[in-house]
């Protein structure tokens, strides 16, 4: 089944460090076991993980006409993503962050927003996300949910799958900022931080019920190492995740997305696409940064069906 899928916004280019348990003070130094640098963000590093599955990925979002640009868009090319619809800004720098990772695989982020903030409407190639079967928006709360719908109704209206994913830790306040945005929306793929925090929700079934409230249809919240919780107007559902190694949590939403939509795209049941998206999140987990793993759909799919899961009670918390 051919899967085209156009990921839509936050362009990040990523320099991890690990393992960092403290900054050192001053002018003290430290000396690590690994440095590295990749793409990232939740349009960019959701790509990565699709063109591994076997996806046909185009990206579109703004980064800056700089050196990390030229290397953002270099990296990408290396997977197969096609870049043709990412704009060069020369006024701004592409967004980037410094993380320094914890022994746990647990990291903080040093952010640079950059040119992540000018993307529009008015950038976006309508005729061409048309054409595509899916489109995933990573970050609609970078231009707000009124902008994200020109270009998710658009697409629907043309047939398009639609999905987005937030970088905010989310915030009632963000609710109403993207809320235009959510009628226009198959699938919403946040943490339960963001959901918690959006909604101030108890339960996080009552908060991803409110969002389904707000128009989404079906909504995928991750959950670290308790794997995923899925919601629907018909059902609600757990998916565990796996029990493996983890490096760097550094782009597991992004690849619990890319193996979700993969999943859609291949005619799966939404079960068995969270249960792909648990396994392509376990698959970066184990090296450092959101383009670790090399591995495809058949390899991904053998992962699953061999790997333990981790039970709700076994997780850590």
């Amino acid at each position: 089944m051919t899967q085209t899928v156009i990921t839509l916004g936050a362009h990040v280019f990523d320099v991890q460090v690990r393992p960092v348990e403290a900054i050192p003070d001053g002018q003290g130094a430290a000396l690590v076991e690994q440095i590295r640098f990749g793409p990232a963000g939740t349009a960019a590093g959701t790509a990565l993980t699709l063109a591994k599955l076997g996806a046909t990925v185009r990206t579109a979002g703004a980064i800056g006409d700089d050196p990390i640009g030229d290397l953002l868009l270099a990296m990408l090319t290396r997977f197969g993503i096609d870049t043709s619809l990412v704009v060069r800004r020369a006024d701004v720098q592409t967004s980037a962050s410094v993380l320094p990772i914890r022994p746990d695989g647990s990291r903080p982020a040093f952010h640079v927003p950059g040119a992540n903030l000018t993307y529009g409407p008015d950038d976006v190639a309508e005729a061409e996300v048309a054409r595509a079967t899916h489109l995933h928006l990573g970050a609609p709360e970078l231009m707000g949910g009124e902008n994200a719908a020109k270009i998710l109704s658009p697409a629907r209206a043309a047939g398009v799958v639609t999905s987005a994913d937030l970088l905010a830790p989310g915030g009632p306040g963000i609710l109403a900022w993207i809320a235009p945005a959510l009628p226009h929306l198959d699938y919403l793929l946040p943490n339960e931080q963001q959901v918690l925090g959006l909604t101030g929700a108890e339960t996080l079934e009552d908060g991803a019920r409110a969002l389904i409230d707000q128009g989404v249809g079906c909504v995928a919240v991750t959950r670290d190492a308790r794997g995923a919780l899925v919601i629907t107007a018909d059902e609600v559902f757990a998916v565990p995740a796996f029990a493996v190694d983890v490096v760097d949590t550094t782009g597991c939403g992004d690849a619990f997305s890319a193996g979700f939509l993969r999943g859609i795209g291949l005619g799966r049941s939404v079960r068995d696409a969270a249960v792909l998206g648990s396994a392509a999140a376990a698959l970066v987990a184990q090296g450092l940064g959101s383009d670790h793993g090399e591995f495809d759909l058949a390899a991904a799919d053998a992962f699953a069906a061999a790997t333990p899961t981790l039970e709700a009670a076994d997780a850590p918390h």
